[in-house]
């Protein structure tokens, strides 16, 4: 009679943080890479528009959010680089490298929901096209696009997170790219006695000929 016992395989179970690295690096990269063309994108868009009114009427006004805020586009390379720096470090500079990532995300959001509804820029544009110091916007008026930098920013927060939680098992450089590791030396041919100009160029390099 034969017994099935519920043991797992040992293998199964040492495969299984890996196989949880894998992932987790995957998501981290995708999140990040893509939070941050997003939150990119979105700062390069129109985020709010109006009119300032001039001698001949009307004049309609537009501002980018690079125009608003230049915080979302700053954070966003920020958190590039912080994503690139996450592979090149280990231990505690990985988690340092990493909480960057999750604050430059977390600063992103923050930075495009309180721009969302600012007036402030087409306020200076709309001073500018009057001449009136005092002059503000009318019929203002905000589109999506700030909130879209939001969605990226979250992509980068998360992508930080996921490498607070699994960035010490994730890999790094290869070590001949680290500061102080030695490349291994290609072994000397042995010096054929026969020919005596391989002797003289054995003793060029320093070498003994006798192989003693």
């Amino acid at each position: 009679m034969e017994y099935v016992t519920a043991v797992p395989h040992p293998r199964s179970e040492a495969t299984e943080p890996a196989r949880t690295g894998r992932r987790s690096l995957a998501v981290a990269l995708l999140f990040g890479a893509l939070g941050a063309a997003v939150a990119l994108l979105a700062s390069r868009q129109r985020w709010a528009e109006g009119t300032a009114s001039v001698a001949g009427g009307a004049f309609p006004l537009t501002a980018k959010g690079s125009d608003v805020t230049g915080v979302p586009a700053a954070l966003a390379i920020v958190g590039l680089a912080a994503l690139v720096a996450v592979f090149a470090v280990r231990r505690a500079g990985r988690f340092l490298v990493a909480a960057l990532l999750a604050l430059s995300g977390a600063g992103i959001m923050a930075a495009a929901l309180i721009s969302a509804s600012d007036s402030t820029a087409l306020d200076e544009k709309a001073a500018q096209a009057s001449g009136d110091t005092t002059a503000t916007v009318a019929a203002l008026s905000h589109t999506g696009w700030p909130y879209v930098a939001a969605v990226g920013g979250l992509l980068i927060l998360l992508a930080g997170l996921l490498a607070l939680r699994f960035g010490s098992g994730w890999p790094a450089m290869a070590g001949r790219y680290e500061r102080g590791t030695d490349r291994p030396r290609k072994t000397a041919r042995p010096v054929d006695p026969e020919r005596p100009e391989e002797i003289w160029k054995a003793l060029d390099r320093g070498e003994d000929p006798t192989g003693a």
